[in-house]
């Protein structure tokens, strides 16, 4: 038959499931296979699905023609008409090192007198067929495919269906502050993991927060924020992660698509950048660097003596939202890196000072970060007024949206924050 192709292949066996394991180039993937939405006898449904693949497959069809680390995970494929035609092959070879190894080896035949679908892995099929149409060569990649068998009747729909469904119901994709530890085409997961290791000051022992413990089952998570507990970190992978995007503004990762590993020279050129702001920044808030090398940083985190005693810098929405605000400034125009920097060592680093007090509850026995979207537009606002506001009229408006929202006066007088728009412009 010409047009028959042979493909090695494992069989195996799990539940009440036979399957087959074997590798194929995207040209023959791309020519064999189609999608699940074939199991829907709903015409409506099966469009559905169609256009849904159609809409979210194109960061993986950029990441296949422009990545040259590209790598895809398996395809769970069916086969219509019950088995793949498989004939297993037996060795001749009698060492006793390849003895009982050809058990469960053997061919697939794809002669074009069946059909596959794909039930794990449609978004994957559909930019590789997209992939190949634009750039043809990538037809000769390959992708490991593992096959089960379907059969064309309504117990058999209603079998392979539930496959599909138990696939994508149990698949735990990893979680995005995974993706910031593992994450090898993220530009900013990559620089935040170089600055953990190669920064003077991050690359000591404990200086960022990278695992907390679990304490139902003793196993460890990446850390999204800094325990009041913790003596010796400034901040978080996460937090730092965050940090690192807020601070790419003006170098070769402004505006950089996650999805595509940004080139040698862009990494290179923009962390010598970004590493010197991120000192600089952390020396402009509160000289927090000097203060982490001298001792506890358990009583900045959380005093009960007072607000006065705690490190603005130290609260994860605080350390957030500064270097937000800068590039959001210098994005308009409004102010320079340089005369950010200045204004922030100006700005008083207590707790129970504005306009930390913007996203600060305080009470009798306690006082509560304040994380609500609305708290921290204040923060936002206020740290703008502070830095470089745009007019009195905008002064205004955010001094009586502080007190709407705190019910109390902003604690630093009009007259003082004008001054800023004076020396802004």
């Amino acid at each position: 038959m010409a047009n028959k192709t042979l493909i090695p292949a494992l069989k195996a066996k799990v539940g009440d499931w036979n399957y087959y394991i074997c590798v194929m180039k995207y040209a023959q993937v791309a020519k064999e296979f189609s999608f699940a939405y074939e199991l829907n006898s709903n015409p409506d449904l099966g469009d559905l699905l169609q256009r849904g693949l159609g809409e979210r497959t194109q960061e993986i069809v950029e990441y296949l023609k422009k990545s040259e680390h590209r790598f895809l995970g398996s395809l769970i494929v069916a086969a219509y008409g019950g088995d793949p035609h498989y004939v297993p092959v037996q060795m001749d070879e009698h060492d006793e090192l390849v003895r009982g190894l050809d058990s469960g080896f053997g061919v697939l035949t794809f002669d074009g007198s069946q059909q596959y679908f794909a039930l794990d892995g449609q978004h994957r099929l559909k930019a590789i067929k997209d992939a190949i149409k634009q750039k043809p060569e990538l037809g000769k990649d390959e992708i490991s495919v593992i096959m089960v068998s379907h059969y064309d009747t309504s117990e058999g729909q209603e079998r392979t269906r539930r496959l599909f469904t138990n696939i994508n119901k149990n698949a735990k994709s990893t979680s995005s502050t995974e993706n910031i530890a593992l994450d090898e085409d993220d530009g900013f997961a990559i620089l935040n993991r170089r600055l953990i290791n190669e920064n003077s000051f991050f690359k000591i022992k404990d200086r960022v927060s990278i695992y907390k413990k679990q304490i139902s089952d003793g196993s460890l998570s990446i850390a999204t924020s800094v325990s009041d507990s913790n003596k010796t970190a400034v901040t978080s992978i996460k937090q730092l992660y965050e940090l690192v995007k807020f601070l790419s503004f003006d170098t070769a990762l402004e505006n950089h698509n996650i999805k595509i590993r940004p080139s040698d020279e862009d990494l290179e050129s923009s962390f010598k950048i970004i590493n010197k702001r991120i000192d600089e920044l952390f020396d402009a808030c509160g000289d927090i660097r000097t203060i982490a090398m001298n001792g506890d940083l358990r009583p900045l985190r959380k005093n009960k003596a007072g607000a006065e005693y705690e490190h603005p810098f130290l609260k994860g929405i605080i350390q957030k939202t500064i270097p937000k605000v800068i590039s959001e400034l210098i994005k308009c125009d409004l102010i320079t890196w340089e005369l950010a920097l200045e204004r922030l060592r100006k700005l008083p680093w207590q707790l129970d000072s504005a306009p930390w007090t913007s996203v600060v509850l305080f009470t009798e026995d306690r006082r509560k970060m304040l994380t609500n979207r609305e708290y921290v537009g204040l923060l936002e606002s206020s740290l703008k007024m502070h830095l470089a506001p745009k007019s009195k009229n905008d002064i205004k408006k955010t001094r009586k949206a502080y007190l709407d929202l705190k019910g109390m006066q902003y604690p630093i007088d009009e007259r003082v924050l004008q001054d800023r728009i004076i020396e802004n412009g």
